[in-house]
C-alpha cells in the first residue's frame, strides 16, 4: 500500500487508503490523514471517488497535492468516522 506525504498549514501529514471499504469498493475509497506533533497523533478521514484508475494505490498516486489538500479540508476527525472505529484519543 502506498503512502503520500504533504504539508498543510505548516504541518506534515501522511496520507494512505484506509482499510474499510463500502460495497462499492472500486467506486469510493476512504483516505486516512495522519499527523504526529509533540507526541500527539491526529487522524482525519475523507472519502473520494477516483476518476482514473480503480486500483486503490494507483488512484491515490493519481491525486495531486491540491486534490489531497481539498480532501483534507473536507475530512472529519477520527472519532466521527466508522473507518477509525469512532475512537476519540
Amino acid at each position: 500500500m502506498i503512502e503520500r506525504r504533504l504539508t498543510i498549514d505548516g504541518r506534515a501529514w501522511k496520507v494512505s487508503v484506509a482499510g474499510r471499504f463500502t460495497v462499492y469498493e472500486r467506486d469510493e475509497f476512504p483516505l486516512l490523514f495522519e499527523c504526529e506533533a509533540g507526541g500527539r497523533r491526529e487522524r482525519r478521514l475523507s472519502r473520494f471517488s477516483p476518476t482514473g484508475s480503480r486500483s486503490r494505490d494507483l488512484a491515490l498516486a493519481e491525486l495531486t497535492d491540491a486534490d489531497l489538500e481539498r480532501l483534507w479540508r473536507q475530512s472529519q476527525e477520527e472519532w466521527t468516522s466508522p473507518e477509525a472505529g469512532y475512537v476519540r484519543r
